[in-house]
């Protein structure tokens, strides 16, 4: 196994351990000792300071991995390049912060007026030093990418972070700690995480702060251009990620927020299949690319929307009908009266897994650019949908604002990969997944409900597996996954 294999196995490792663990945290742990103002102002906060981070860098994280490689020299100055990232960081973030707190008085007065206030009032500044500790990781993470450094960050992003928000909650369950402190201890896991990964890449000693070539001033504004472009694509990605959060607290109150925050990072759990057979699969594309084979492309294309769809498909009809232990699990009762949020939200994530890799196909031609200006849009249609939706229906306007903006964004994907490549990912086996899917969930639903939750949630999961498996494999609607299941029974 080479160094590239061997971090992405430990990276995807990772990935499936934190979520793990954040789905323990959100679902077990901050759902019987934090209220649920509590539990949505922590997701305001995370998505707020993700944003901010996001414009506050313009785009440096991007510049690094693009532009680095050009100015790598041999006595690890880089012509200045670290001083000239550092230099970026630091003004960027002030300008915004400036800026940030202008409009201080507006958004604090805003939430003021609310029924019930906001925690955003009381914890305002918090954002501040949450945003610039993302920024500094960011960059950190970035210039470690360069020189094939990147399981460290990776794990302390996605487990230790998530080890310290474990450890503050059982904290706060034996009454050591309040909330207040809680939000400080995350903030100082953010400053630890940042310290750690500072000694990490300078002891590598791969960059050493020198004066800034002449050469490289001479580029800054090619720097400032790409930057630019990519923290407008990144934001506005981030921004359709959070803007449903964002809005909702705007717009209703943290209560809601905390609710639909649970739900949404239950629905993420649908979507994980995905991402773990994306990173085959962009690899594979991309090498297709390389040499314009576009018949591979276009095969690689259809299995993946399938075979994604088909998993998908099979943990939401689970999630949906086992929503008597989803909600026994929460702890909260509330929940019961929105669960058709969590149906909704759950869809969204199953159109987006539906539609592959029309994205990524897009984004590595030469029409790369466009792929930004569908974000955009994407951006000012779930901004519009949740500003009209959410007055009138609440949390579901956020939801369907949501299940929305991802068919309109896979919509406009596919018609161009169709258009200009004559690539589509649909066929038969599409419509069959469908009509597996109704019937499955039809039978889930309607199967007799046991007293006890937890047996009830064993024997209605193992009925549909049982059924939506033999349905799919008879019908054949993966070769791949038929061939899964055939070098099993083999083995038998």
């Amino acid at each position: 196994m080479n160094l590239l294999q061997k971090q992405g196995f430990l990276n995807s490792l990772i990935l499936y351990a934190g979520t793990a663990l954040g789905f323990f945290n959100l679902v077990i742990l901050f759902q019987r000792f934090l209220t649920l103002e509590q539990i949505g102002f922590f997701s305001l906060l995370i998505a707020v300071s993700l944003l901010y981070a996001q414009v506050a860098s313009v785009g440096i994280s991007n510049v690094i991995l693009k532009y680095f490689p050009y100015y790598r020299t041999n006595d690890k100055k880089h012509g200045g390049f670290a001083t000239f990232v550092t230099l970026w960081t630091l003004l960027g973030f002030v300008v915004f912060t400036l800026l940030f707190c202008l409009f201080k008085d507006y958004i604090v007065s805003y939430y003021s007026q609310k029924k019930g206030g906001s925690l955003l009032v009381k914890y305002f500044y918090y954002l501040i030093p949450l945003a610039f500790l993302t920024t500094v990781f960011a960059v950190l993470e970035s210039m470690a990418l360069t020189v094939f450094k990147n399981v460290l960050s990776s794990f302390l992003r996605e487990v230790g972070l998530r080890l310290f928000t474990l450890a503050s909650v059982l904290l706060i369950a034996a009454a050591v700690i309040n909330y207040h402190d809680f939000l400080w201890i995350y903030i100082g896991a953010n400053v630890l995480m940042v310290l750690i990964l500072l000694v990490y890449v300078s002891k590598g000693k791969h960059f050493k702060l020198a004066p800034i070539s002449a050469r490289l001033l001479k580029e800054k504004g090619k720097f400032l251009n790409y930057g630019v472009y990519t923290v407008l694509s990144g934001t506005s990605y981030v921004l359709i990620q959070n803007l449903d959060i964002i809005l909702l607290s705007a717009l209703t109150n943290d209560k809601l927020v905390g609710i639909y925050t649970t739900f949404f990072s239950i629905a993420i759990v649908i979507s994980l299949p995905a991402k773990a057979l994306s990173r085959t699969s962009l690899q594979i594309v991309s090498q297709a690319w390389a040499t314009n084979d576009l018949a591979k492309i276009g095969k690689i294309y259809y299995k993946t929307s399938v075979v994604q769809m088909l998993i998908g498909c099979l943990l939401f009809i689970g999630l949906v009908a086992n929503q008597q232990f989803v909600i026994v699990l929460l702890h909260k009762p509330e929940y019961a009266g929105y669960f058709d949020v969590f149906v909704v939200v759950g869809l969204a994530f199953l159109v987006d897994m539906t539609g592959g890799l029309n994205n990524y196909i897009m984004n590595i031609s030469k029409y790369y650019r466009l792929t930004t200006l569908f974000i955009v849009l994407g951006v000012i249609f779930c901004a519009g949908l949740n500003w009209l939706l959410i007055p009138r229906i609440g949390m579901m306007g956020a939801g369907i604002s949501y299940l929305f903006t991802m068919f309109a964004l896979n919509l406009a994907y596919t018609l161009f990969v169709k258009i200009k490549f004559g690539l589509q990912p649909f066929g038969k086996a599409h419509i069959w997944i469908l009509l597996t899917g109704v019937t499955c969930l039809l039978i889930g639903l309607y199967l007799p409900v046991l007293k006890n939750v937890y047996v009830d949630m064993v024997y209605r999961s193992i009925i549909i597996g049982i059924v939506y498996t033999a349905l799919a494999y008879f019908l054949k609607i993966s070769e791949d996954i038929n061939s899964v299941f055939d070098r099993l029974l083999k083995r038998k």
